[in-house]
């Protein structure tokens, strides 16, 4: 049987929050088989849980944020793309603000902390959403059409390419493909960072966004170049970062995708109307288990064997 996954025990992490600047104390905690991924702000009284939805996110500007009556949690995408990458079904994230940690800009040090205190299989059949029909969405800006689609794959697999027309990201890999089954989540996009524009900064701050943005927690570039001065951590590291959320925004369908995940200037608003258009759409999915892991596909048996390998 291909098991469900939890966290062995607690743990915990303190930084800044990107957009807001402020500090927050996150815990990860296990949760019984069936929980899924919880938030729970434990700032407030009574505690309030926000399970990991698509159909709760109310924001994407320059991230994922879920809302429910009126209490949010953002940036979220990062924990979310490492529980994916882990093949983590259930657990508690309980923090102490309106935002998760920042930390390094990549889902590297939650990665870190999930196998820090390792993972545990539970005796319930992990759930998948297995795609039947192709779905698509799209949409336009000044810089040319963007689009995401999902089609059947007996397996997990993104390809993604950018165009940022930036000299910087320009002499980068601008495509790339990840197949879980082949890649290591662990090194190949774990450590991605999210990135951005020295001529943005006024306008984020003023629209209250990258508060706490800096260059030890994502790759800023000016018109010209990249100002890190350990430069990227991948030759490709932009568009990577971008998969990375991707894998993120997509696991708040709240199970594991065996699906073919192609786009192409895609971000979180549009990564976010192609779940919500997946719900939608009935017909197109269905709920799959493999209680005997011998008929599982050999790209999901080789994907969950070794999530960090």
């Amino acid at each position: 049987m291909l098991k469900q996954r939890t966290l062995k025990a607690v743990v915990r992490a303190a930084g800044v929050g990107l957009h807001s600047g402020v500090k927050v104390n996150m815990s990860l905690r296990p949760a019984a088989p069936g929980t899924g991924i919880v938030f729970r702000r434990v700032d407030l009284e009574p505690v309030i849980d926000l399970p990991a939805s698509a159909l709760l996110v109310s924001d994407t500007r320059m991230c994922s944020c879920v809302e429910r009556d009126g209490v949010k949690v953002g940036t979220i995408e990062h924990l979310m793309s490492a529980f994916a990458g882990l093949g983590i079904d259930n657990a508690f994230v309980d923090i102490d603000a309106a935002e998760l940690p920042i930390l390094d800009g990549s889902a590297s040090p939650f990665v870190f902390l999930v196998q820090s205190v390792g993972i545990e299989e539970q005796p319930v059949a992990k759930r998948f959403i297995r795609i039947k029909h192709p779905l698509e969405v799209h949409d336009q800006d000044p810089s040319g059409v963007k689009w995401a689609r999902l089609e059947p794959y007996d397996g997990f697999r993104l390809s993604f390419s950018i165009g940022f027309n930036h000299p910087a990201i320009d002499r980068t890999g601008q495509q790339v493909i990840i197949d879980f089954a082949e890649h290591s989540y662990v090194r190949e996009v774990a450590r991605a960072r999210t990135f951005g524009f020295m001529q943005e900064v006024e306008w984020l701050h003023e629209n209250g966004l990258a508060q706490g943005g800096g260059l030890d927690n994502a790759v800023v570039l000016d018109e010209y170049r990249v100002l890190n001065a350990d430069g990227l951590r991948y030759s490709d590291e932009f568009v990577k970062h971008k998969v990375l959320d991707a894998i993120g925004d997509l696991y708040l369908l709240g199970y594991p995708l065996l699906a073919s995940f192609t786009a192409h200037k895609s971000g979180h608003a549009l990564n976010n109307q192609l779940a919500r258009k997946l719900l939608a759409n009935p017909q197109a999915w269905e709920y799959v288990s493999f209680e005997d892991s011998a008929l599982a596909p050999w790209t999901v048996s080789r994907w969950l064997a070794a999530p960090a390998f």
